[in-house]
């Protein structure tokens, strides 16, 4: 299985300790986040891996190069001198893509069944699969509304009281979902997935146990505490 994980991000939630470094390589334990990311992503059976990356993104290929003293086959797409967003990033590096892959963002640890999740979306037609966590507002505002299986709406900016899950930061997309993102310029997830959504290609696969993430302050505390206690894969 292919996973293509979005480390391009500038950090700044995380200043002064990006300003070195990418996020993706900020360290927890003695370790580079990105390396327990790794590391539990070939646990869940991926060993295929495309690294979108831009701020200070060489500090990344230096460290894991082609991945193979990790177990892992790590290639890799520059996004250049400017951003091009979430989906942006994802059409530049349309040639390295199997025809379907996890998308995972660059800052989060997801405790998952990638391989069940991988064989749902497989059965399905669908041009994409949103997992999904019931937050009603908890820990950050719910962003996504599902029914029958998929995902109604999706929108970071507007809420509406019938916002009761988040997207937890992992999808499965299909290249030809791809199709409809033009090259060469901004373009983010949301944009991505309102066109999908609109046409009834996006399933929403619920989960229930907890996300880490480590883009803030207190996330990337959080994780350094579970390391401790020896539930992170290393």
């Amino acid at each position: 299985m292919q996973a293509v994980i979005l480390a391009g991000g500038l950090g700044t939630r995380l200043r002064p300790l990006t300003k070195g470094v990418p996020k993706a390589m900020v360290m927890v334990q003695g370790k580079p986040f990105l390396e327990y990311q790794i590391r539990l992503l070939l646990n869940g059976g991926i060993n295929s891996l495309v690294l979108c990356i831009g701020y200070l993104g060489q500090s990344i290929r230096d460290y894991f190069g082609d991945g193979g003293k990790f177990g892992v086959d790590i290639l890799y797409s520059d996004d250049g001198d400017r951003l091009l967003g979430t989906a942006g990033a994802l059409k530049r590096a349309e040639p390295l893509l199997a025809d379907d892959f996890f998308l995972i963002y660059g800052d989060s640890y997801l405790f998952l069944d990638y391989r069940a999740i991988k064989d749902y979306f497989r059965r399905r037609k669908e041009l994409a699969l949103m997992v999904v966590y019931r937050n009603e507002d908890s820990r950050e505002p719910s962003n996504v509304v599902t029914g029958g299986g998929f995902v109604l709406a999706y929108d970071k900016e507007t809420h509406t009281d019938d916002m009761t899950h988040i997207n937890f930061g992992a999808s499965v997309i299909r290249k030809q979902a791809l199709n409809s993102v033009p090259p060469s310029r901004y373009y983010t997830q949301e944009e991505l997935y309102a066109d999908l959504i609109r046409k009834e290609e996006v399933l929403a696969y619920e989960v229930y146990d907890p996300y880490y993430e480590v883009g803030s302050r207190e996330g990337l505390a959080a994780f350094d505490r579970l390391v401790a206690t020896g539930a992170v894969a290393t």
